[in-house]
């Protein structure tokens, strides 16, 4: 069997983040059991200037890519899609909001050194997007680390205070000196990457032909 280190640099915020995620979930499968990937998640901020309120999402795409709402609602009718394509549900519902998500990472940061990480991200995912979970209220946000089995009064400690903040700049700049400025970027052995949210087929052609290297 051969290993691959992959590290994902995203944003909760970020939909073609998780179907990126999702496609590369998918040809991991394909692959298995002769390849697996020890995954790990890496912070960027696609709305650092953001306030704690938010934005309305629909609001916020047509302002920052100069659309019009008929646009917005066509691109989340592909998105829609793509999630179906991938088994992830989209509900892009009048409540979704777009939020800082600095707190998120530094929730995720801790998270990695419990060994639990990966299942909070996926869960942040599925909040922020199936559910239209507003993750810049905090009660929400202990709620699904409860979902996760990470210990509640610690992440509460964690919001009230500016803990895991530089490691989560460090590794911001690290990101941003590797040349990276969109997400999802998928970072393979420390020397390859994957931009977008790549279909399985693409992910399963570059991983196979990354391991017939090893």
């Amino acid at each position: 069997m051969k290993k691959l280190q992959i590290d994902i640099v995203s944003d909760v915020m970020c939909p073609w983040c998780i179907v990126g995620y999702k496609g590369l979930e998918n040809a991991l499968q394909q692959l298995a059991p002769s390849l697996e990937a020890e995954i790990s998640w890496l912070p960027f901020e696609l709305n650092p200037q953001m306030p704690i309120e938010g934005q309305d999402l629909t609001q916020h795409i047509m302002e920052k890519y100069g659309i019009t709402k008929q646009q917005s609602d066509q691109n989340r009718d592909m998105l829609t899609q793509r999630g179906k394509d991938v088994e992830f549900d989209f509900n892009f519902s009048d409540q979704l909001r777009m939020i800082n998500s600095f707190d998120l990472h530094r929730l995720l940061t801790w998270a990695k050194d419990q060994g639990k990480q990966h299942e909070l991200q996926l869960a942040l995912f599925s909040a922020h997007f199936t559910n239209n979970t507003p993750l810049n209220i905090k009660e929400k946000l202990l709620e699904i680390v409860k979902s996760v089995d990470l210990d509640v009064a610690t992440a509460e400690n964690i919001l009230d205070s500016d803990q895991y903040s530089q490691r989560v700049r460090a590794e911001q700049k690290l990101s941003l000196d590797r040349g990276i400025h969109s997400v999802p970027t998928f970072i393979i052995n420390n020397k390859y990457s994957v931009s977008g949210g790549q279909p399985a087929a693409s992910f399963k052609k570059v991983l196979q032909e990354i391991a017939q290297e090893l």
